[in-house]
């Protein structure tokens, strides 16, 4: 069955204040976030009526808005509690939560100073992003050609849309070839993230991860390293390099979409998903899933 384009679906979604019918929900071609790039965004998910890590993930987009000189028109808690507006006028309570941040179309140059800054946040139903029949077995990833720009040539700290157009270009790639996805390694040639996801390693029993010195330190990342911590497994962040990959027994990615995913291939290099991320994998689920009477999509 065919997904409908996102441009013309029922519901409403929240955009600069109010919830608006979703086909209404509507930009000028002269954007400026869409030629400059003047865009941040978060990718949440919703869970049995829970935003899982809300509060995180808002911060991150206050944050990210702050480091590209946008200051965004409402406060952290009117945010939240449009996200929840978001996912209730869509009657989700599992799925997946965009906000967007951008410039408007005031002025059309590299300076965007006096452009307004517009917020939008949409809901919709999204499986997981990976295909939940092959997940346990581990997904195929192959070797971006593109690296993780050094964080001073653009802002690795923000969740910012022009860093994703080479995770575009490598995962068009690397499904054009056949994998599920790409590794990228970073300006240094060393060991980065996923296209989208972060990653992570296995070794004698212990945990080892990037440092996230030019890309995101996920959310989902950090709630899965407070998990391994919690079962008493050793977790090292440091700089791993390419020829460590064939020393490492497991590797999975972690993100808000891809959750906790195995990998069983990098290319050259193979893995077999085992104890360890399957326990990490489970505890995440269960984490998410986690009740809380505090916050409920019906609320």
């Amino acid at each position: 069955m065919s997904t409908p384009p996102f441009d013309d679906r029922d519901g409403s979604l929240w955009y600069d204040g109010k919830l608006v019918p979703w086909r209404e929900a509507k930009t000028h071609v002269l954007t400026h976030g869409l030629h400059y790039a003047s865009s941040v965004f978060e990718g949440e998910r919703v869970y049995s009526g829970r935003i899982y890590k809300l509060e995180e993930h808002t911060a991150r987009l206050f944050e990210s808005a702050r480091i590209l000189d946008m200051k965004i028109p409402f406060t952290v808690a009117e945010i939240n509690a449009a996200s929840y507006a978001a996912a209730r006028a869509q009657g989700i309570e599992d799925g997946y939560v965009r906000p967007v941040v951008f410039r408007g179309s005031e002025m059309m140059a590299v300076a965007g100073n006096n452009n307004k800054i517009h917020v939008a946040i949409a809901v919709w139903q999204w499986p997981s992003y990976f295909d939940p029949a092959t997940k346990l077995k581990g997904i195929r990833l192959t070797i971006s050609d593109w690296r993780r720009p050094a964080p001073d040539t653009a802002p690795t700290k923000a969740k910012a849309a022009g860093l994703y157009m080479i995770c575009t270009l490598s995962k068009h790639a690397a499904e054009t070839q056949g994998y599920a996805d790409a590794l990228m390694f970073d300006y240094r040639g060393l060991v980065a993230e996923a296209t989208g996801a972060n990653i992570f390693f296995v070794k004698d029993g212990a945990l080892h991860t990037p440092i996230p010195d030019c890309f995101l330190n996920g959310i989902t990342r950090q709630s899965v390293m407070a998990l391994a911590r919690a079962r008493q497994i050793p977790v090292h962040e440091r700089y791993i390099e390419r020829g460590e990959l064939e020393t490492f027994s497991e590797c999975f990615l972690t993100g808000s979409a891809a959750e906790v995913t195995p990998v069983a291939e990098i290319g050259p290099y193979r893995f077999k998903p085992g104890k360890i991320s399957e326990t990490l994998m489970n505890d995440y689920s269960e984490d998410v899933h986690r009740p809380v009477s505090a916050v409920k999509l019906s609320a």
